[in-house]
């Protein structure tokens, strides 16, 4: 059944996102705050910035008046940066009037709050403008997605009836969608392993092997795990796609914005110039602080990202950090093996 879908955000998931929408048969709008830019996906259905070689179908719409744009919405995608989300989420909720699936596919922690982004958006929207909340998330690069890569993500919600909503929205031959209902790890591993990806860059940048970028990776998962456990998520979700998929993906590809800053920082650029040049969000450095803050509050040990905490936040050396690291005291690896054992 063709749906009306709203896609905050223009960046280049966005666009990828809606690129699939579209061809899925919906009709699909994308609403953004640059004119240029909506402008642009309506004159030359480009989005040059963000993914230069793509070609947008001529059937999605740009619009720069969020009223009109979510207008009878079916669905409202937001694929907005996370320390964008709630003021996006407060502005849609003023001029929604009507009662959408809310869908979100952007990847982060709020600062100071620590709050996933699901709990912004259910803050923020009355239940009046919301049937649902849907996490979108998963291993997948916009660059990929947009030429047709295959690629499989997972919808996340508490109610199994909008994710499989979600589900119906998005599965096509190349872009598969698996359903869950843990919002919590779902979104703890989307978040965290932006950390880990810095570091993996980091590592590569400072021209450590295949043996070192394994070892970041699945002690990183763990990790993640670990702090996710903490809030209150199932620990397999982490051996799923969006927890050790995602992982994978972000911190083996050159398409990784994460990963890139950390190679930059371990090749000793600056942190201000990496970010300054990157053109789009790092997320994983405001994450970084966001997790630190946390697992500190709920007592638990990540020492990898107080390691690229050190790097980012307190201009630690790094290759002084990665030696430290190397040299804390030894530790049992299967810490949920006891959740298991009857």
């Amino acid at each position: 059944m063709k749906q009306k879908i709203t896609v905050l955000g223009p960046g280049s998931w966005g666009s990828a996102l809606a690129q699939v929408l579209a061809e899925n048969g919906h009709d699909v709008v994308i609403w953004g705050n640059n004119p240029a830019q909506i402008d642009e996906i309506n004159t030359y259905h480009t989005n040059r910035h963000y993914l230069p070689n793509l070609k947008l179908p001529s059937s999605i719409r740009g619009e720069k008046d969020l009223a009109i744009a979510v207008k009878d919405a079916d669905a409202a995608l937001f694929v907005v940066p996370t320390k964008a989300m709630r003021t996006v989420a407060e502005q849609f909720n003023r001029v929604c009037q009507n009662q959408p699936v809310i869908i979100h596919a952007s990847k982060g922690l709020e600062q100071k709050t620590h709050k996933r982004i699901s709990e912004i958006l259910l803050e923020e929207i009355e239940e009046a403008h919301r049937q649902a909340v849907v996490v979108l998330s998963g291993p997948s690069h916009a660059e990929e997605v947009s030429v047709h890569d295959i690629t499989k993500i997972t919808a996340a919600s508490e109610n199994e009836q909008a994710a499989k909503y979600v589900q119906q929205l998005f599965t096509n031959e190349y872009f598969r969608i698996y359903t869950n209902t843990d919002v919590i790890g779902v979104e703890t591993g989307a978040a965290l392993k932006n950390i880990i990806a810095i570091g993996a860059g980091a590592l590569h940048g400072l021209g450590f092997g295949d043996d070192a970028k394994a070892a970041i990776m699945t002690r990183g998962l763990a990790e993640i795990s670990r702090l996710g456990v903490a809030m209150g998520a199932d620990p397999l979700t982490f051996i799923g796609l969006s927890g050790v998929g995602d992982l994978i993906v972000t911190c083996t590809s050159v398409h990784s914005r994460n990963w890139r800053a950390g190679n930059l920082l371990g090749k000793g650029h600056q942190l201000d110039e990496v970010l300054d040049n990157m053109g789009m969000i790092v997320e994983g450095v405001a994450t970084t602080n966001a997790a630190m803050e946390l697992s500190q509050q709920l007592g638990v040990e990540m020492p990898i990202t107080q390691a690229i905490y050190q790097v980012l936040y307190e201009n630690r050396d790094i290759k002084t950090v990665a030696k430290d690291i190397m040299l804390r005291d030894s530790k049992v690896e299967n810490e949920f093996s006891n959740l298991y054992r009857k």
